[in-house]
């Protein structure tokens, strides 16, 4: 990858010039390439280590769903499923994620067997966008489990007088604490949206904008365009609570607060526009998120204070994606000249700093002397937030990015 090719300088904005959208295409190329061998010896996913070997772990739902996920988009863009990730994902998800038993889905297996079966709405989220997206690819057995797991979320995770989703059960459905949290319901936001994109139901809509209203014009506007991660079971803040550090650090997430904003851009999109503040809201999430966390060597803090400083400044490859998708939006419906330096900074440092030029996929973290971290992750955790944020800008809309991607089929040889 030649990174001369990354764009052009003057007034041309990135989403158009064409050297950067072959930057794009050819990343998002190398890492399908890479992920190919996500496939085991024994027909299951694998995690993979920075040079693609496998590593020894349980197969997390979420791993299986985002691959399943993002191989559709893939597909859709033009670049065959060489490796057969979505036909194993699926088959994966209805036989091995799947319980039986109980219903929905454990959250990890090893060796044909339940490793953790623990019912999280973070999974069960992530299986809507698998099937949603798979059925957008034709997937022939996409309706089976977009129906299933339609129920399950409507029936145990679903809080109608709220407008949320519940957080965590036992595998036979026991509530075993009283947490409630963003991030399963700004995933649970991405999830309704490709479900309405697939299947044009409106109550998915309706139910991403009831979360996205709670989260952004309540909590964030009246945090200062920060939004608390943490609640109790009220739906109240809960500023001191602190969990798994990788899914429930302590503090806010700028990662979550730019994913928020080009979520609430695609719904305002899908309801056809309307004469609200949502593109607003966006910008503020946006533009407060970069101010406090960016970082002086680049990059983004991972979580911050209430206040907005700084408090663990591990610096993750998700959230420069996520801007990176959020700057596009916005750069889509009114760009300000800010705008497109962003759109550059975090391409930039992405591109110096978190691809791997040599084998495709984005390094997690930054180490010293520009050496690969491994502080909070093996080898490389994912496709998902990384293709995206080289799919979603090429194409012109905010919504629908599944079938505009199969009409332009920019990954096509």
């Amino acid at each position: 990858m030649n990174r001369a090719e990354l764009g052009v300088d003057g007034m041309v904005h990135w989403l158009d010039d064409p050297a950067h959208r072959r930057f794009l295409v050819r990343d998002a190329l190398a890492a399908l390439q890479f992920f190919d061998a996500s496939i085991g010896s024994d027909g299951g996913f694998q995690t993979l280590d920075l040079s693609g070997r496998p590593l020894p772990a349980p197969l997390e739902l979420h791993v299986t769903t985002r691959l399943v996920h993002s191989y559709a988009l893939g597909h859709l863009a033009g670049r065959a499923d060489e490796a057969g990730i979505i036909d194993r994902g699926m088959d994966l998800l209805w036989r091995a994620h799947r319980d039986a038993q109980h219903g929905g889905f454990v959250w990890s297996v090893q060796d044909g067997s339940v490793a953790d079966g623990t019912k999280l709405a973070y999974g069960h989220v992530f299986v809507l966008l698998a099937a949603s997206s798979a059925k957008l690819a034709g997937h022939p057995h996409a309706d089976r489990l977009l129906a299933d797991i339609a129920q399950v979320l409507h029936d145990r995770f679903w809080d109608d007088s709220a407008g949320l989703l519940c957080d965590e059960f036992t595998r036979d459905w026991q509530p075993f604490s009283s947490y409630r949290g963003m991030n399963a319901n700004m995933h649970g936001v991405e999830a309704l949206l490709a479900a309405h994109e697939a299947t044009g139901e409106g109550e998915y809509l309706r139910r991403a904008g009831r979360i996205l209203d709670f989260f952004i014009a309540g909590q964030a506007a009246a945090h200062g365009w920060r939004i608390p991660e943490h609640y109790d079971a009220g739906w109240s803040p809960d500023p001191g609570y602190e969990g798994n550090p990788m899914f429930r650090p302590a503090g806010t997430t700028p990662g979550h607060s730019v994913e928020m904003a080009r979520l609430l851009l695609q719904h305002w999109d899908l309801a056809g526009r309307p004469d609200t503040d949502a593109p607003r809201q966006a910008r503020l999430l946006v533009e407060t998120a970069l101010a406090d966390a960016w970082l002086p060597g680049g990059g983004l803090a991972y979580t911050l204070d209430f206040d907005g400083r700084v408090a663990r400044p591990d610096r993750y490859w998700w959230p420069v994606t996520e801007a990176i998708g959020a700057m596009a939006a916005l750069i889509k419906i009114e760009p300000w000249p800010a705008d497109e330096d962003w759109y550059r900074r975090l391409w930039r440092f992405a591109d110096a700093t978190l691809i791997d030029h040599d084998c495709g996929g984005w390094f997690p973290e930054p180490g010293a002397e520009g050496r690969p971290g491994t502080g909070q992750f093996l080898g490389k955790p994912d496709i998902y937030h990384a293709l995206q944020a080289d799919l979603f800008p090429l194409v012109p809309g905010l919504s629908q990015h599944a079938r505009t991607l199969a009409r332009a089929r920019p990954l096509k040889s």
